[in-house]
């Protein structure tokens, strides 16, 4: 893994971990037109982001969390870095834009809350039952603003259904397929989470270990984007 490391880390905001890394390897192989226009979606602290600006792209973040967006934009100072941070529900801030490019590490973690949380840290990672909260609207949505050839990379544990997303993608008129995947060990969410995983089938036995995976989705350069209004997040209360 190609280690990241950032000047600034708020308390409260995703700090980039083993599936930071993994978008941004994935994102520093992927090809660029010159003057990409990028969109990452949940920035946290702008890691990936600052990835794709230091390629020469121009780059919107977008997060719900004030903090986060606070954070992202103190990174960029920092870095000597164009970006240009939005706080806003995942893709309703750009409506109606258009991009090379979007990257998304959204919370996908399985949790035994119906709904993703309102407030506080495990915002960035809690996304219902089956984790997909968040990845189901993306599918949704973010079809919608890539430009012929754009590409959806985003990444996502097996644990939240990645055969889910490529059939969603796929429906959606896009061409999609795993291109990375890497196993890693619990961290500390899912440790917690172990003995209700297992008790809902989502791990066998003993597993302790997840499958990260970056998904590619292109949209074919013969196609036109879907036209609909953005989804909408329903908070828990």
């Amino acid at each position: 893994m190609i280690p990241l490391s950032l000047p600034v880390a708020l308390p409260g905001v995703y700090t980039p971990q083993r599936d930071t890394e993994l978008l941004v390897r994935t994102l520093r192989h992927e090809p660029l037109p010159p003057l990409a226009e990028v969109l990452d979606v949940g920035t946290g602290t702008g890691a990936v982001a600052l990835a794709a600006a230091r390629l020469g792209a121009h780059v919107t973040a977008v997060d719900i969390s004030w903090r986060a967006v606070l954070n992202a934009r103190v990174n960029a100072v920092l870095a000597r870095l164009p970006l240009r941070v939005m706080r806003g529900d995942l893709l309703a801030p750009v409506w109606g834009r258009s991009f090379d490019l979007i990257l998304t590490n959204p919370p996908y973690v399985p949790t035994p809350d119906a709904c993703c949380p309102r407030r506080g840290a495990a915002r960035a990672w809690d996304a219902g039952y089956d984790g997909r909260l968040v990845l189901d609207r993306l599918c949704q949505d973010a079809p919608a603003l890539l430009r012929r050839g754009g590409v959806l990379l985003l990444v996502q544990s097996t644990l939240s259904g990645a055969e889910r997303t490529l059939r969603q993608l796929r429906a959606a008129g896009l061409s999609a397929g795993i291109v990375e995947q890497h196993r890693i060990a619990f961290g500390p969410v899912l440790r917690a989470r172990s003995a209700w995983l297992r008790n809902h089938g989502l791990v066998d036995g003993n597993e302790e270990k997840e499958e990260l995976v970056i998904i590619r989705a292109e949209r074919p350069r013969g196609t036109t984007p879907p036209h609909h209004s953005p989804t909408r997040w329903a908070p828990a209360r």
